[in-house]
């Protein structure tokens, strides 16, 4: 019997700025890449040096269903007519049960730069979905 789970059928809890948005099904952008500028070593034909330059990081989107938490989102969007900071937040991967962290993602200078609601189709039968967009300078 195993007694931990794989990062498989996990939900993240998403806290930004005080607020908790809840649980999503699903995250990704998660990841940094590190610019690299080639210089050819003088007089050796046969090397290159790759120097680094600056990191970038990706936009984070974790998405779900439509679920009572859906209102908590409502609520912080609301609050964005005042003006939009810069905060930090904190992603955690949650075991199928919700009572065990599998890891923790902690992001600075996060701001939510999109979200995008459900569409609704009568002709098909689909789960309404919506998503949050957040871009941040790096991590904690």
């Amino acid at each position: 019997m195993m007694d931990q789970y794989p990062g498989t059928s996990v939900h993240f809890r998403l806290q930004f700025t005080g607020f908790d948005l809840g649980l999503f099904s699903t995250c990704s952008g998660l990841g940094a890449q590190v610019e690299v500028e080639q210089r050819p070593e003088g007089g050796s034909n046969g090397f290159v040096w790759q120097l680094p330059t600056r990191v970038t990081y990706p936009n984070v989107t974790l998405g779900r269903g439509l679920t009572p938490d859906s209102a908590r989102i409502s609520a912080y969007l609301s609050g964005l007519q005042r003006g939009t900071t810069r905060g930090t937040a904190q992603i955690t991967a949650l075991d199928p049960t919700l009572r065990s962290v599998i890891a923790t993602w902690s992001l600075r200078e996060v701001m939510l730069v999109r979200w995008a609601g459900p569409s609704f189709d009568p002709s098909r039968s689909e789960i309404a979905t919506e998503s949050v967009e957040l871009a941040h300078h790096g991590f904690l």
